[in-house]
This record gives C-alpha cells, structure tokens and sequence, in this order.
C-alpha cells in the first residue's frame, strides 16, 4: 500500500518516498533529495528544480487545476460547517453562497457530461472521498435508506427519529443518503435520542423545501444545535448529482460527491453490518435491489442484513419485500432478510450479525 504524504512534517521525515502519494503541498522551497521514483503528487506547488527532480525520478505530477470552487484532492470528509460556510440563519438567501450552493452550480454548468478536464477533477475528487470514507469508517456501520420527501413535523419523520435513537443506543454508526427526509430524522435520532418534542416542534416550522436557494435556506436555519461523538458516528453519503437536495445538518460528516452512480453503489458496499429500508419511492426500490444482487452473489463479502421497517409498506403498497424474499430462498441471504414492524426486532437483528 503505497504511503499518504498530507504535510510537511511527516515528509520531511520519510527516508524514501518511493511510490508515495503526497498530496496538496507548497514544496516550492523544499530541497528533498530522497528518492521520488514511482512517487504519485497531486495538487503539490513544484520549484522548477523539484519538477525536473521529480519528472526525471518517473514520479507522476497532477498539478493544482485553478478556477474550481472544490478541492481536487481531498483527504478529509466534508463538515456541515465546511459546505454551509457563510450562512447567516438570519438571512436565508445567504445559503446561495456557501460552497454547497456554488460547488452545486459549477457542477450544473457542467453538465453529466463535462469536457475531459472536469470529467477528470470530478473523478478524482470521487476518488478522494473514497478513500476519506474508507479511513473514517471502523466496525460494522449499519446504513437506513428512506423517502427523501418525508417531511418533518410528520408521524414518518418521527418514527424515523425513533429509529435513529435505537441505533444509537445500540451503538452503531449509523450511514444515510445525506439528504432529507428519513436521511435527516435518522441522524437526529442518533445524537439526541428519542424525539425530542421541542426539537421536533422547532423543526416543523420548516417541513420541507421547494427547488429555489431560498427556501433551502430557512429549511437549514430551523435545524438546532444538537450534540455530537467524539468519535462521529453518523455519516451522510449524497451527491451534488441531485442539487436541489442540500446535504442534511444532522450528519456530523458527509462523503459528497458528484457521481451519483459511484455515491450509490459505495453506499450499500460500506454498509457491511446491513441496512435497514424505511418507507421510500424509486430511488429506495433501486437500492433494495442493488443492495440485494450484492448479497446474493456475494461479490462484496458475506450476505448483510436486509431489514424492511414497514410490513404493509413493502409487502403490499410497494412489495418489494416478497420479491427479495423470493430470490433468497436457500441462500445464504435468506437468513438475514426480515420485515417488520417492530424497531426493536430490526435493532435485535443487526446485533446478532454483528455478533
């Protein structure tokens, strides 16, 4: 595995940086005469004699690429504090220019289909989120997918927060879309425990939100401080792919990216102590079945718990839990399938996976 170089202390102390990977540093006044063969710089500001060391030692050099409103290489999680920078709750428009909004609009502008350069940084970035995400995470995170539209003030909402407060207790580290909806109330739940009437009633003065910044705005300035781990353990994965849902302030981190095909298969691949499927419409189906072609040939380790929260839900108005269900049967995934009603059924089961 090759070393991860990210300041100046830990490469002034490297031997030998064959083969490393150093990222985002001024090393326009370094002399570093070590060897640099096969080494891997990105975004790093090269003296023309540390370039021409570099080039002739065959280290690969990927240069800072300007007028980009986001880090290429990132080596850190974003924070809701890093994408909501600038935000005054007291002014609502003022969401249009936190880094969320802008990173949004350039990548609109772009299109899903961007020229060669801006297909390269956004897949870079992709890259680096991966790689954040690998490192923060530990154990066996447990992921809930659900309704984007649930709105809060709702007995959904509510239910979904419950939910959020068992896994909490629990003591998983909890995993969403990083959206709206189920993707927020789980979270909340998570670090402040059953509902908290006050909290749920400050919420629902902001239910929901329409496509205009605005709007987004006073839906982020009804969200209140509320605790967080030392150790975060409620981690947001959304995507810039879907721009008129801002990433949620309950997650104490998010891994946001821009392709949302590569936000939604490294979701359910992270998630290896099982998921749980809330309420939701097509995007939740789609993962229900993404997650389960996963499970059932087990193309990225043992079969995972799939719990479906909402009886009649999944097996009547959206029964998707009977097709599963049906596929599974004599294989290994079976035994990790169940539909319920019941929080504490759902919560025992994860526990027993996890052993």
């Amino acid at each position: 595995m090759r070393t991860e170089i990210t300041d100046l202390h830990q490469l002034r102390a490297e031997p030998d940086l064959r083969k490393a990977v150093i990222i985002g540093l001024d090393l326009s006044r370094e002399d570093v005469r070590v060897p640099l063969d096969g080494a891997l710089l990105l975004g790093c500001t090269l003296s023309e004699t540390m370039q021409r060391r570099a080039e002739a030692a065959g280290a690969l050099i990927f240069p800072v690429v300007p007028d980009l409103p986001y880090e290429v290489y990132r080596t850190k999680l974003y924070t809701p504090a890093e994408l909501f920078a600038g935000f005054d709750p007291a002014d609502p428009r003022s969401y249009s220019d936190t880094p969320d909004a802008v990173i949004y609009r350039h990548s609109r502008r772009q299109g899903h289909q961007p020229d060669p350069l801006h297909a390269l940084t956004e897949r870079l970035h992709d890259h680096s989120i991966t790689e954040a995400l690998d490192e923060t995470l530990s154990g066996q995170p447990v992921a809930v997918m659900g309704g984007h539209a649930l709105a809060r003030g709702t007995d959904g909402y509510r239910n979904a927060v419950e939910l959020g407060a068992a896994l909490g207790r629990a003591g998983f580290t909890v995993l969403t879309g990083g959206g709206p909806g189920a993707m927020e109330a789980v979270p909340l739940g998570v670090r402040c425990g059953a509902a908290d009437r006050d909290v749920l009633d400050q919420l629902a003065k902001a239910p929901s939100f329409g496509h205009d910044e605005e709007s987004i705005g006073r839906w982020l300035a009804a969200f209140p401080q509320v605790p967080s781990f030392e150790v975060p353990r409620t981690i947001g994965i959304p995507t810039w792919f879907y721009g008129h849902e801002p990433p949620n302030p309950a997650c104490e981190l998010h891994a946001k990216y821009f392709a949302n095909s590569v936000r939604e298969e490294g979701l359910l691949t992270v998630a290896t102590g099982g998921i749980v499927y809330t309420p939701g419409k097509a995007g939740t189906v789609q993962e229900v079945f993404q997650d389960f072609t996963q499970n059932y040939y087990g193309s990225v380790g043992p079969a995972a718990p799939m719990i479906f929260l909402g009886r009649a839900f999944w097996t009547d108005e959206v029964p998707a839990a009977p097709l599963v269900q049906k596929l599974a049967a004599g294989r290994e995934a079976e035994q990790w399938i169940l539909v319920t009603d019941d929080i504490d059924e759902a919560v025992e089961l994860l526990l027993k996976y996890a052993g």
